[in-house]
């Protein structure tokens, strides 16, 4: 009886001692409940961003807050186009984390089963505006006026390859001054050099998003152009399926949809969804 007695207690004294283990290893600070693998081990973890030029100087500046979080996870940017980034991902390039100007591309890619269905989600959206230098003279009330105003150049990016550059073809369609614009249109290879170009004078107008015009003091906004000439500007994020750190790359995409980042996100001039 005494042996059955001390077999009970011992157990019940291993239990406890277990369950006290299981408390203080869950609550352990900056490891959020639930993790798991290298976003919860103190490993040092690399993880690849496949993400968008317009998000550059937000990335940048989120970036440091996600690293008081998660010290043991470093986060290396691939920045360019969204066409040229699910092209590399497409053609095996290494990626953890995809973040897209558009859903055409995460679609694409979704597919071919090349980003993880259940890790997708939209993460802040975008309005597209029409700019000038800032010594212009042009003005204007009415995006409609583009149908009468006289100008040479107009930046605008690639149609298939940027995004900004397809949301603009899509205002000029509706505008029906798309053959109008043809050889007036000044392509760029992302909307960064968009912006470029119209702050170096070279051009007489250019397409780019709210957050990009936000950025510089040598353009200014002509007019936003109205949100139902083009489709919603939306910034979808997924982790890659070939990731070698999957819970690494969930955690950060974790991060940004936080009221934190979600908030240096606006003051950049992207819009919560």
């Amino acid at each position: 009886m005494t042996s059955v007695l001390q077999r009970r207690q011992y157990l019940i004294y291993s239990f406890i001692g277990l369950f006290s283990w299981l408390i203080t290893v869950g609550c352990a600070p900056g490891v959020p409940l639930g993790a798991s693998g290298s976003a919860q081990s103190n490993d040092p973890v690399t993880i690849t961003v496949s993400a968008a030029a317009s998000l550059q100087d937000a990335l940048d500046a989120i970036t440091p807050q996600f690293a008081k979080s998660y010290p043991n996870i470093t986060v290396d940017f691939k920045i360019a186009t969204s066409g040229a980034l699910q092209r590399k991902i497409d053609q095996g390039a290494p990626a953890d984390v995809f973040l897209s100007a558009a859903s055409n591309q995460m679609d694409e890619l979704l597919e071919k089963e090349l980003i993880l269905y259940e890790s997708r989600r939209d993460l802040v959206a975008n309005k597209l505006v029409l700019i000038a230098p800032m010594a212009s003279t042009l003005t204007m009330t009415d995006i409609a006026q583009l149908k009468s105003v006289r100008v040479d150049h107009v930046a605008v990016g690639e149609f298939r390859s940027v995004p900004a550059g397809y949301y603009a073809k899509q205002v000029f369609q509706a505008l029906n001054l798309l053959d109008t614009f043809q050889s007036k249109f000044v392509f760029g290879n992302n909307v960064r050099s968009v912006l470029a170009a119209v702050e170096s004078g070279n051009v007489d107008l250019g397409v780019v998003y709210a957050s990009d015009a936000i950025l510089s003091n040598q353009v200014k906004v002509l007019a936003t152009m109205p949100e139902d000439l083009y489709q919603p500007i939306v910034y979808p994020v997924s982790v890659v399926n070939t990731s070698p750190h999957p819970e690494s790359a969930q955690a950060f995409i974790d991060f940004l949809t936080t009221d934190l980042a979600q908030a240096m996100f606006e003051e950049f001039g992207f819009n919560s969804i």
